[in-house]
């Protein structure tokens, strides 16, 4: 029999059961007899016989909301196309009822974390997108959501022992040992290099830019253990505009300094100094296509940006939980995103929004 066109009367009349008893065991509700549930699932059987999962769920008539817990950014920062991903998958399943949430946290504070996971398990969110905070901060919100049965999502840093649902982010110690290998292939005789980090009380933003940092100093002690590596830190406790007074002051005492690393999305405040100084014979390489990283490719004074695809990531979490909520799908663990270099030949090729 042509799979498309078996209907329920047919495996009714194949099982020798009402029309209700089979659409109750396809729906999994209660109240069917042991055997009539044998005699469904025989007719299923021999006439392999594959729902329509879509139909099943626009049937059904349910509701989705989708909580995306994730730090505040600015408008132009690798969090907005993470945020952007998300809103166009819920839009591609508006017909399924998905909308989603965004809450806030400051990055460098436990506190806030802590208040967002809290307001977010009061709503009885259907799943949960986590950006996480501390592992220890974090575990305290994700063992309660699996004793409530809500799934959950880790995007950006993987903590296995949480037990996620599914984790999307890069794999962040080969992403910083790649960054290492690319930056020296240009140059391969220096013998000092600055690494620019944002700090606040000691601390970068996230675990995942110290494991890139970790994977970064790997290949270097591994293949140049001779090569001085100045760490500049432009403190976000500090204001803007007296980092460009850091900047001259290093590159004014550190002459022989011609390449910098950044594992965070702000290659550009660097970039940007280096324009308007006119030091032309300075590179920084960096993280994200934001806009401002992309115009210091194209001007020249960043060198390489490592894309990660924010976008992709958001609208991939989206995906992923309908098809384990909404279509009961089995899904991928864990999903690591492609490492792209990108570079002023080829930035205007690389398509942001290559998803749906």
């Amino acid at each position: 029999m042509d799979i498309k066109k078996i209907r329920i009367k047919d495996i009714a009349e194949r099982a020798g059961v009402s029309v209700g008893t089979v659409d109750r065991v396809l729906h999994k509700r209660p109240s069917v007899s042991p055997k009539a549930l044998e005699k469904v699932n025989k007719a299923l059987a021999e006439m392999d016989y594959k729902p329509n999962m879509y139909a099943s769920a626009l049937a059904y008539n349910k509701s989705y909301t989708f909580y995306c817990i994730m730090p505040r950014h600015e408008s132009e920062a690798y969090w907005q196309e993470v945020e952007e991903g998300v809103e166009a998958a819920c839009e591609r399943r508006r017909d399924f009822r998905v909308s989603h949430r965004v809450m806030y946290y400051n990055r460098f504070s436990t506190d806030t974390f802590a208040k967002a996971m809290n307001d977010c398990l009061r709503q009885h969110p259907d799943a949960v997108i986590i950006v996480p905070s501390k592992l220890d901060v974090t575990r305290r919100f994700t063992d309660q959501l699996h004793q409530q049965g809500i799934p959950f999502i880790l995007l950006d840093s993987y903590m296995p022992d949480l037990k996620p649902l599914s984790f999307y982010g890069q794999d962040s110690f080969s992403s910083g040992y790649f960054a290492a290998r690319m930056l020296m292939m240009l140059a391969p005789r220096e013998t000092e290099i600055m690494m620019m980090k944002q700090m606040r009380q000691g601390n970068v933003a996230s675990k995942q830019q110290e494991n890139r940092e970790t994977g970064f100093r790997h290949y270097m002690h591994d293949h140049f253990p001779n090569v001085a590596i100045h760490e500049v830190n432009l403190s976000l406790d500090d204001k803007r505009e007296h980092y460009d007074a850091i900047l001259e002051d290093f590159f004014t005492t550190h002459p022989q300094v011609h390449h910098c690393i950044t594992f965070n999305s702000k290659a550009h405040l660097v970039g940007d100094f280096l324009l308007r100084s006119n030091r032309r014979n300075i590179q920084i390489m960096g993280y994200d296509m934001v806009p401002k990283n992309a115009e210091c490719v194209r001007q020249g004074s960043i060198s390489f940006l490592i894309a990660q695809h924010g976008y992709m990531q958001g609208y991939a979490c989206i995906e992923t939980l309908f098809d384990a909520i909404v279509l009961k799908k089995e899904v991928e663990p864990v999903n690591y995103m492609p490492i792209e270099l990108l570079t002023k030949e080829n930035i205007d090729f690389y398509r942001r929004k290559n998803i749906g």
